[in-house]
């Protein structure tokens, strides 16, 4: 129902209301108006006859008073009249005539009470007053009752009974209420029509409001508000109008700029002042992101706050988190909820490629075809698999499991919100391993690609550190080629070179991932045998002596070099307390080797120093 219904409908009830009790009102004091009537006629009759009988005893015509009581009772009101003697009077004067005599009990009543008795009967075809009024004896003025009658003062002498027909003054007061009722009723149809002409105009204008309200609660304001009320309502209407298209003109703007912030976008609700909040909300949270992983140390602290976030903002339960090397194609992983891969370890670590987000650089949802992705493991089990490109060196793929569908909607849902996150830590991770590849640089050997003396110098006490904690050995080596000033001054600095880069290339052959090769200077180099045997670093050493050896270089013009090489052996922390010590003790050795005929391999003793102090 609305709004002018509920007017005009809560009018007429309260109109109809009024009009039922003042017909109610009016009808009660009616009726008592014409009971109260008809008893001051009766009142009025009594007294009439009262002075009739009293002129009629002082004339000496009592006998002669039933024509006069007759012309009484033939008003056309007075349906009967009849008189009653009390005892004394019938005592002094007789029974009187026949009508004179009590009729019922009321008659007995008020000759005993001396006191007025009244009844209304009503009846479907009329109402009758029955009244009995009683005379009472007077001793003043020129009616002095006591000078005929032998009564005291104030005794009932007799009195007067009527019936009177009222039945005239109950239809006077039906017309009366039918003609208020009919007033009334018009009163409220005129009052109906003008509410309906005149405030007609002000409830659609209130509803247009109204309508206009809720859209903008809803984030629409292209809301029209129109009025046929004038005056100052238009002016409303205008200014309401003009705001209403400046803020959809202004919230509108606003979210398309803060959408710049986020290209992907973080809401799909057309509620502009919704998805403003929603923008600045993910602004807000992903700037405070950014701010925070710029000032982490390396690129594995912001992959760990990328896994934070993923877990505490977006409560997901089971995922996994990889780095692609785009260069060689390996996959590495970076955190897994679960500790198992949803996808086989083996074949997608050493080439990416065959993961099928990674290869299409597309979102990878299980639901939209059956077994999508044909390296995944997980095959009672919902994902996604999200790839993000960092730069030409550097992926990333996000992988996330559900056991329902609904979860896997949720997180869908989520992947806009995610890839935010990713973009805004894109730079970030960006410069980490730019930095990180810098710092390599900085720490290899250019024509080498062995790691460099620098590398050594700030690196060695975290290794020492680590190897104390984790209770292992290094054996190290100190090695250099034999005669090598004579093959520069002889060959030239290019077949110097040529030697340089097939030795490093022997001893990366030679050593475990585990090992370190370092570039010391010159054509000396440094290995550490990582935990390594007496037994098993006298292996090492013979084999990159002896596959050195085989190496034949053409240094021109028909001519061919071969080469071979010096090696000191120390072994930390048996020799030395640290690994500087050792190198020294290796470098000792080495020393030992060149002066006792070159091309060997020497372990330190003791015996090759008497008074260093190291």
């Amino acid at each position: 129902m609305g709004t002018k219904s509920k007017l005009l409908l809560a009018v007429a009830v309260l109109l109809l209301g009024l009009t039922t009790a003042t017909i109610i009102n009016v009808s009660l004091n009616f009726r008592e108006y014409s009971i109260a009537s008809a008893i001051e006629k009766s009142k009025l009759t009594a007294e009439i006859v009262k002075d009739g009988l009293t002129a009629h005893m002082v004339n000496g015509i009592m006998d002669k008073r039933e024509y006069f009581l007759n012309q009484i009772s033939e008003h056309n009101d007075i349906k009967s009249l009849w008189l009653v003697r009390s005892p004394n009077v019938i005592k002094q004067y007789g029974e009187g005539f026949n009508n004179e005599t009590v009729r019922d009990a009321i008659d007995t009543q008020v000759l005993e009470s001396g006191e007025i008795v009244q009844n209304v009967v009503e009846k479907t075809d009329a109402i009758m007053l029955r009244i009995t009024i009683p005379y009472k004896a007077q001793a003043y003025g020129s009616q002095n009752c006591l000078s005929c009658h032998d009564v005291q003062r104030g005794d009932t002498l007799g009195a007067i009974s009527m019936e009177l027909d009222i039945s005239s003054m109950r239809n006077s007061g039906l017309v009366t209420l039918l003609k208020i009722l009919g007033i009334n009723l018009l009163f409220l149809v005129i009052i109906l029509y003008l509410i309906n002409y005149y405030v007609s105009p002000y409830i659609k204008l209130f509803s247009n409001l109204q309508e206009g309200i809720k859209k903008a609660h809803r984030g629409d304001f292209r809301h029209k508000f129109e009025s046929s009320v004038g005056g100052d309502a238009q002016s409303v209407i205008a200014q309401m109008n003009t705001l209403f298209g400046k803020m959809q003109e202004t919230f509108g703007d606003i979210k398309r700029n803060l959408e710049t912030f986020i290209p992907q976008g973080c809401s799909a609700s057309n509620d502009p002042l919704y998805e403003a909040n929603s923008i600045i909300g993910e602004l807000s949270d992903i700037y405070k992101f950014k701010k925070t992983i710029e000032l982490d140390a390396s690129k594995h602290a912001v992959y760990s706050r990328i896994t934070d976030i993923l877990k505490s903002k977006f409560a997901i339960k089971n995922f996994a988190f990889y780095e692609v090397n785009n260069i060689t194609g390996e996959r590495t992983l970076i955190y897994i909820s679960s500790g198992k891969s949803i996808c086989i370890g083996d074949i997608v670590d050493a080439d990416a490629t065959q993961c099928r987000a990674h290869r299409t650089k597309t979102d990878v949802i299980s639901t939209e075809f059956e077994n999508l992705c044909q390296t995944c493991n997980a095959k009672q089990l919902k994902y996604i698999c999200i790839p993000f490109s960092i730069n030409s060196d550097a992926s990333l793929i996000l992988s996330i499991t559900a056991q329902e569908d609904v979860e896997l909607s949720r997180v869908n849902a989520k992947i806009l919100n995610i890839k935010n996150y990713l973009e805004a830590a894109k730079p970030v991770i960006e410069s980490k391993i730019l930095m990180d590849k810098l710092r390599d640089t900085s720490l290899r050997d250019g024509m080498t690609g062995l790691y460099n003396r620098r590398f050594l110098e700030e690196f060695i006490d975290q290794i020492m550190s680590q190897a104390n904690r984790l209770d292992t050995s290094y054996s190290v080596m100190m090695l250099d080629v034999d005669f090598f000033k004579m093959v520069n001054d002889t060959h030239g600095h290019d077949v110097g070179d040529k030697v340089i880069v097939a030795l490093a290339n022997v001893l990366k052959e030679n050593i475990r991932d585990s090992d370190l090769a370092i570039r010391y200077g010159g054509e000396e180099f440094v290995i550490m045998l990582h935990n390594a045997t007496n037994e098993g670093t006298l292996k090492v050493a013979q084999k990159i002596h002896s596959e050195f050896g085989k190496l034949i270089f053409d240094v021109g013009v028909g001519e061919t070099l071969q080469k071979t090489i010096s090696i000191g052996i120390s072994k930390y922390p048996t020799d030395g307390d640290t690994i500087w010590k050792c190198i020294k003790y290796a470098d000792t050795a080495l020393y030992s080797a060149k002066n006792t005929g070159r091309n060997k391999i020497v372990e330190f003793t003791s015996d090759m120093f008497e008074s260093e102090n190291f």
